[in-house]
């Protein structure tokens, strides 16, 4: 039966960058409803009870780039929101018998460096506060929406003077923290546009330190440390303070979901309307202007405001009739890069792994445990999966959280999380349904040389393909980015070139998910920034 309801604003997905944009717009005083589609809020940033006694985290695993302003703003901390600092930070096996722990403590992490490299031991310092330096002068970015740069004609989208003004406030302020960079800035440039490969390579000797960096480089896109575009990915992985410091991460107590708990409590309370198992069938337009959505069941849901934090595919091509677009954007959008090669492995292990190499203690497995000694071999997975196969010997990075929060699994027992690389979407033959069993054996069988007792240790299993990332989180071809995070698709050409300002052709419909700038990750800068934006249309 057909029912219809009135709003100032409708929110597309309850992902926490959903949630975050109707806290905000509810704050302001709009009316605020948000629709998900599933029964389970956080998107990604989700927890499930998988197993009896599991607090499954079965995609987002990790936080640090949540912006300390909306932990602020929205006072997340009286909601339950919690993170849990990781220390030591990552540690890293070698079948010879050694490892590389990496921790808080610079002196500590030096010394494990001069295990391998006094030299690298000595820079390592110096490469820290070069990120942190670059990083500092990127957080204006990031915390507003991107100017529009190219000179795009009038056709493609007319552009008032305020936006222009704005737009020239923000390169300026841009330009003049790029300043305080002084003699680092060509080096900072690199960062931003060139390798992870040659950088790393350039700054450190010992290939297990280059291939622990680099894995950052790597995570979540399809691309070896080798191409251009992966150092910024890999300052994009230091950018947060969620953690307690620059590029810290942490674990949420209580899993990723507990974001979405404290978001949800905190949107009851500004009485926001939160429907699960909502699914979108479509947006409402009518002459050029947004009007509202209509639901799977359906349900009209009328508003003037739009936003939708789910993809640019979806948002365009899928709920917006095509002839509702211009021809230039709408082929625009569909130009956007998904591809992806991520896959994830979640086991309820009934103690914990033991790792082979010589000073491998149970103190180790609080951070991310890295599965790739060398960048040689992250660069030959990569060489399986850009001809359509799942590497043959994948890239792991692998968290147990429990060690940290023993209250998501049951007394003696744990979780591991392994987030995979290279699983490509689109396989040379066969499909992910009928390979990624086999696949995760695969996994399996490589993280067995490292701990022999894994396999003996596990009670549950799940495996999320690319292809169940798209099925499950709505993530068009599994990009769990919600498009690819290259110099193509950053900063004022995401989504696309003109319409990097959270806006759209149709008045009223907005981005504001990890499709818009600054892009992907646990951050709420996307749905922070969409909303002042909408505030500033609408306020």
């Amino acid at each position: 039966m057909s029912q219809q309801r009135s709003y100032d604003c409708l929110v597309i997905g309850g992902g926490h960058n959903g949630l975050i944009t109707a806290a905000y717009l509810a704050q302001a005083g709009k009316s605020v409803c948000v629709v998900e589609r599933r029964s389970v809020l956080g998107g990604c940033a989700s927890t499930e009870e998988l197993w009896p006694g599991y607090r499954v985290s079965p995609a987002a695993y990790v936080v640090s780039l949540l912006q300390t302003a909306i932990v602020r703003d929205l006072k997340l901390s009286q909601h339950g929101y919690r993170v849990l600092r990781r220390d030591p930070s990552s540690f890293t096996p070698l079948l010879d018998g050694r490892s590389l722990t990496m921790s808080s403590d610079m002196r500590a992490t030096r010394a494990e460096i001069a295990k391998f490299s006094r030299r690298d031991a000595e820079r390592y310092p110096d490469y820290e506060r070069l990120l942190e330096r670059v990083a500092d002068a990127l957080d204006p970015a990031l915390s507003s929406s991107a100017p529009d740069l190219l000179p795009l004609s009038k056709k493609w989208r007319k552009v008032g003077v305020g936006k222009r003004l704005r737009d020239s406030g923000r390169l300026l302020e841009l330009y003049r923290a790029f300043s305080t960079l002084q003699d680092d800035s060509p080096e900072a440039l690199e960062i931003l546009t060139g390798a992870a490969k040659p950088i790393l390579e350039r700054w450190f000797d010992a290939e297990v330190l280059r291939a622990t960096l680099a894995t950052d480089a790597v995570i979540g896109a399809f691309a070896p440390p080798s191409h251009p575009g992966t150092a910024y990915v890999l300052l994009h992985h230091v950018m947060g303070e969620a953690g307690g410091a620059r590029g810290v991460w942490g674990y949420i107590e209580g899993g990723m979901g507990r974001l979405a708990d404290a978001l949800e409590s905190i949107c009851k309370q500004l009485r926001v309307d939160i429907l699960r198992d909502a699914a979108v069938e479509k947006i409402l337009v009518q002459k050029k202007r947004a009007r509202g959505v209509v639901l799977a069941d359906n349900t009209v849901l009328e508003a003037p405001i739009v936003a939708s934090s789910v993809d640019a595919n979806l948002t365009f091509s899928r709920f917006v009739d095509a002839g509702e677009l211009p021809d230039e954007f709408r082929r625009a959008i569909q130009r956007i890069d998904y591809s992806s090669a991520s896959a994830k492995i979640n086991l309820a292990l009934n103690g914990l792994p033991q790792f082979s190499c010589a000073d491998a203690g149970a103190d180790r497995l609080s951070g991310t445990i890295h599965i790739s000694p060398t960048m040689e071999y992250i660069e030959r997975a990569y060489d399986d999966a850009k001809y359509g196969w799942p590497s043959t010997e994948p890239v792991l990075e692998i968290t147990m959280p429990s060690t940290v929060d023993p209250s998501i699994a049951p007394a003696g027992k744990h979780l591991m999380s392994i987030f995979v690389q290279y699983a490509p979407y689109q396989l040379a033959q066969r499909s992910w349904d009928e390979v990624k069993d086999d696949f995760a054996d695969r996994c399996l069988e490589v993280l067995a040389r490292y701990a022999p007792n894994i396999a003996d240790l596990i009670e549950h299993r799940q495996v999320l393909s690319p292809l169940d990332l798209e099925r499950t989180y709505g993530l068009t071809g599994g990009n769990i980015m919600q498009g690819s995070m290259h110099l193509t698709q950053l900063f004022s050409l995401r989504p696309v070139a003109g319409w990097s300002d959270h806006r759209s052709p149709i008045r009223g419909l907005y981005l504001c998910g990890a499709a818009s700038h600054p892009g992907g990750g646990v951050m709420g800068a996307c749905g922070r920034n969409a909303a002042t934006e909408i505030l500033r249309d609408f306020g």
